[in-house]
C-alpha cells in the first residue's frame, strides 16, 4: 500500500448467512481527500464504515488503513486516529454507559474508559458536553436520551480525538433545523483542513456539500460510481443511479434534486 492512501479496500466481501451485505467493493482513498457516499437505506453503508473503523470484522477481501490491516494488537492504535460517528452502529452498542464514559473512549478507540483519566481529558469531555447542550448531564445513560441527543454524545466522543480521519455515519440524523445547520456549517469549516481525511455519508442530496472533491454512490452493497464529484455528480449518472429522471442542481453550496 502506497503511504499516500489512508485507505485501501480491494475485493471486499461481507455476508451474513447466503446473503451479502457488500460485495465486491473496490475503493482508494488518499490522504487528505473529502468523501461523500450517498446510497438509499439498506445499501450496506454503515456496514462498510463499520469496517474501514476497525469495528466489525468477518469479511473476506482486504482493508487496508494507515498503511496496515487491523490485528488484535494495533485495533486500537488504528481506532484511536479515526473519529467514527454511526448512531445506526453504535445505538446497538451503547445502553446504561454513561455520557462521559462514552464521551471519554472516544480518545482510547475502544467502545469503554479503560486507562488512567486524566484532568485533561475530563475537562476537554465537559468542554464538549457544553458545547453539544449537554453540561450537568454527565452521569446520564445513553439509552435514556433522545436520538439527537444521543447523536450529540457520538459527536463529542469523535471530537475527543485528534483524529486524522473522520467517519460521520448520517450524523444529521435526529438533529433538529438549527442544531443540523450548526453542524454543516462546522463540516464545511471542517474540509478546510487539507490533512484531515473525511468520509460523509448521507441519504439526503442537500446534505451533499460542494466543498466535498470525491463521491461514491452506492446500491444494493455495490458501488454503482466513484471518482471525482465533478464526474460523479450530474443529472445523467443520478438518473440511472435512482432509476428515475431527476435534474441536479447547486444552491447556496448544496446540492439539489428534483424529480421530472
Amino acid at each position: 500500500m502506497k503511504d499516500d492512501y489512508t485507505v485501501e479496500i480491494l475485493g471486499l466481501n461481507y455476508k451474513t448467512g447466503n446473503h451479502y451485505i457488500l460485495k465486491d467493493i473496490n475503493w482508494k482513498i488518499k490522504k487528505g481527500e473529502k468523501w461523500v457516499l450517498f446510497g438509499l437505506n439498506g445499501c450496506g453503508k454503515t456496514t462498510l464504515l463499520s469496517i474501514i473503523s476497525g469495528f466489525r470484522g468477518g469479511y473476506a477481501g482486504r482493508v487496508n488503513v494507515f498503511g496496515e490491516q487491523y490485528q488484535k494488537e494495533n485495533v486500537l492504535f488504528l481506532r484511536k486516529k479515526i473519529a467514527f460517528v454511526s448512531s445506526s452502529f453504535f445505538d446497538k452498542i451503547f445502553a446504561n454507559e454513561s455520557i462521559i464514559t462514552i464521551v471519554l473512549s472516544g480518545s482510547c478507540g475502544a467502545l469503554g474508559w479503560a486507562n488512567t483519566i486524566s484532568d485533561a481529558q475530563r475537562n476537554k469531555a465537559r468542554r464538549l458536553l457544553k458545547k453539544f447542550n449537554l453540561s450537568g448531564r454527565e452521569d446520564h445513560a445513553y439509552n435514556w436520551l433522545s436520538k439527537g441527543e444521543r447523536q450529540n454524545v457520538l459527536l463529542a466522543r469523535a471530537m475527543m480525538s485528534e483524529a486524522d480521519m473522520i467517519v460521520l455515519d448520517e450524523p444529521c440524523s435526529g438533529l433538529d433545523v438549527n442544531s443540523r445547520n450548526d453542524f454543516l456549517n462546522y463540516l464545511r469549516d471542517l474540509t478546510q483542513d487539507k490533512e484531515k481525511t473525511i468520509i460523509y455519508v448521507t441519504h439526503y442530496a442537500d446534505e451533499i456539500l460542494a466543498e466535498f472533491t470525491n463521491t461514491v454512490l452506492m446500491h444494493n452493497g455495490k458501488i454503482f460510481k466513484k471518482g471525482l464529484s465533478r464526474d460523479v455528480l450530474n443529472s445523467e449518472n443520478f438518473s440511472a443511479f435512482l432509476q428515475q429522471n431527476v435534474e441536479l442542481s447547486w444552491e447556496k453550496g448544496s446540492m439539489k434534486l428534483e424529480y421530472c
